[in-house]
């Protein structure tokens, strides 16, 4: 279904690809998944079963969307351009096919600073390194610069700029002044190993590189978390960000009866922006009590740090109020149920109590897109496989980098700032990176430079209300509580909740050890939305607390590779692994 955000217009018919031998309309501003969801098509992998998958993650994490284009070994549909005359078919779950295994060369680069990540963390502090005169290097995997908070409306797409939202144009700005500065930018380029500070390795679709920086700045931002439940892998489930995706970059809603569930601003914007373009969202589920009178306080300490923000939130709410929009909150999605070739069609709301768990009457909605966003689980992949000091976070149930208030790492040449660390919001990730940046400005040029104090205040401030935000959105953290035995707990391998409960039972409930009896955990998005709640699992099966060393060992390849990539020969005294 195509809409029109305020100021963003239509774009130029481009022709149409063919899928499974029908042709699918496409538009200068499309991708293959925004295309096809457009026409109705929800379905792009075939999953062990013969199932179809859709669509999840929608930033190139979780591989659900993985499509054959012209015969390829694999596309994932959506960061692929969609083009006239493609030939798309739906990803085998196995395709065995010839592969070059001639290792490519790489080209080795040795700037100043290294930034990982073009959200706004990472935007902030190329744009303050570079204009103190430092060479530095911004490198993202997406197409487009400004991450999942400053994402822009795909360039095909017309603009009425006096009209688009200020999350838009504050996106906009910042990406402006960054490509100012000069600093080099490679984009749809991937870190995919780290086994220094100062040896990395990435790749694009037809480059490789080794990277040498002086100093490392991390700024990979996070993931939803993943939490199964019956039919949360039917075409046209997805996360909140997924279906923000395509509507803020794409103009394109997931579909015209949307049910949106979970705990978090994220989930009442995307409602709201969706209502008010025309989609019927059916309901919005929050896991929270946020509208618990114990709660205004922390509403009001919101306003006092940030108003506009605040404001902005009020305003979402007005809107769904006066759409009608049912808010039910203390409530969960806990069972799906549709089609595996059509998609999904129902959704079961339940209240839940204090630990996570059903209880209380049911309530179904007829829907044709789920969204579920239960919160995010910070990127640490990269920190950990560098060997920076990690703690849990019991509040948040995720792992965090312990950094300083610059984001300074336990490694003194690497920095971790914004939701990579920590899960703090788009504004203080933001003001970290200008306060990381002073820091390696003043180590790597010899003049003293201290943070400014204006800064310093702002990020505390932002600091603030995100704790704010996070009380009053303060719900179970859930990990397995929806599932039954026979769900899907690892989407890549389908491998079942029972099975890895049976798996617990063994000699051993170490994720680890489960991962290899299992293979939950060996797919493409190796572990990143099962991964924590095996961590959980294990955690309570056996008493031990979580803690740095919990759940899958963190090890090259970060992301999948082709083997030639691994296989390339080593050029100094160092392998590559």
């Amino acid at each position: 279904m195509r809409v029109n955000s305020p100021g963003i217009g239509s774009a130029p018919a481009a022709g149409a690809l063919c899928f499974s031998g029908r042709d699918i309309p496409i538009t200068e501003s499309d991708t293959v998944a925004s295309a096809l969801i457009a026409a109705g098509e929800l379905g792009n992998r075939r999953d062990q079963n013969g199932g179809m998958r859709g669509i999840w993650c929608g930033m190139g994490v979780c591989h659900e969307c993985a499509v054959s284009i012209d015969a390829d070994n694999g596309s994932l549909a959506c960061i692929t351009p969609a083009k006239a005359g493609q030939i798309v078919q739906p990803q085998p779950v196995y395709q065995l096919t010839p592969s070059d295994a001639t290792a490519r060369g790489e080209t080795e680069l040795t700037p100043d600073v290294l930034v990982i990540g073009a959200g706004p963390a990472g935007l902030s502090a190329t744009r303050n390194l570079a204009t103190a005169g430092l060479d530095v290097l911004l490198l993202d995997d997406r197409a487009q610069l400004g991450g999942q908070f400053y994402k822009q409306p795909s360039p095909g797409l017309p603009l009425e700029v006096a009209k688009l939202d200020r999350q838009y144009l504050h996106g906009r700005d910042l990406i402006a002044a960054t490509r100012a500065t000069g600093a080099r930018i490679l984009l749809s380029t991937a870190v995919w190993a780290a086994f220094g500070s100062d040896h990395l390795l990435a790749r694009s679709s037809d480059e490789r590189w080794r990277i040498r920086p002086k100093r490392v700045v991390i700024a990979t931002g996070a993931c939803e978390r993943g939490v199964p439940l019956p039919g949360w892998t039917l075409p046209g489930v997805m996360t909140t960000g997924a279906g923000q995706t395509l509507l803020r970059s794409y103009q394109v809603a997931p579909g015209a009866r949307v049910l949106v569930a979970g705990t978090g601003p994220l989930n009442v914007q995307l409602a709201a922006e969706l209502a008010q373009v025309g989609v019927t969202v059916v309901a919005l589920v929050e896991t929270a009590r946020m509208l618990a009178p114990t709660r205004i306080g922390w509403g009001m300490r919101m306003g006092l740090n940030a108003p506009h923000l605040t404001l902005s939130g009020v305003r979402y709410l007005t809107t769904l109020a006066g759409k009608r929009v049912p808010l039910l909150t203390g409530s969960v999605v806990d069972l799906l149920e549709g089609d595996e070739d059509r998609g999904v069609r129902r959704a079961t709301v339940t209240r839940i109590n204090s630990t996570g768990r059903v209880t209380g009457s049911r309530r179904t909605f007829e829907v044709d897109a789920v969204c579920l966003g239960y919160g995010f689980v910070p990127r640490t992949e990269l920190a950990r496989a560098l060997g920076c000091q990690h703690e849990y976070d019991p509040a948040r149930g995720s792992l965090v980098t312990v950094t300083d208030e610059t984001g300074r790492t336990s490694l003194p040449t690497v920095w971790s700032i914004g939701d990579s660390a920590g899960v703090r919001g788009a504004k203080f990730a933001q003001l970290q990176g200008a306060l990381a940046a002073a820091v390696i400005t003043a180590e790597l040029t010899g003049h003293p430079l201290m943070p400014s104090a204006r800064y310093t205040r702002a990020a505390r401030r932002n600091l603030a209300f995100q704790q704010a935000v996070n009380a009053l959105f303060a719900a179970p953290i859930l990990t397995d509580q929806l599932a039954t035995p026979d769900t899907i707990v690892c989407r890549c391998e389908s491998v079942l909740y029972a099975e890895i409960v049976d798996a617990m039972r063994g000699l051993t409930s170490a994720p680890g050890s489960v991962k290899r009896i299992t293979r939950a955990g060996m797919g493409a998005c190796q572990g990143r939305y099962c991964g924590p709640v095996l961590t959980e699992m294990h955690s309570r099966v056996t008493g031990i607390p979580i803690g740095e060393r919990s759940g899958f060992a963190p090890q090259a390849p970060v992301r999948p590779v082709p083997l030639s990539d691994v296989a390339a020969p080593c050029t100094d005294e160092r392998p590559i692994c």
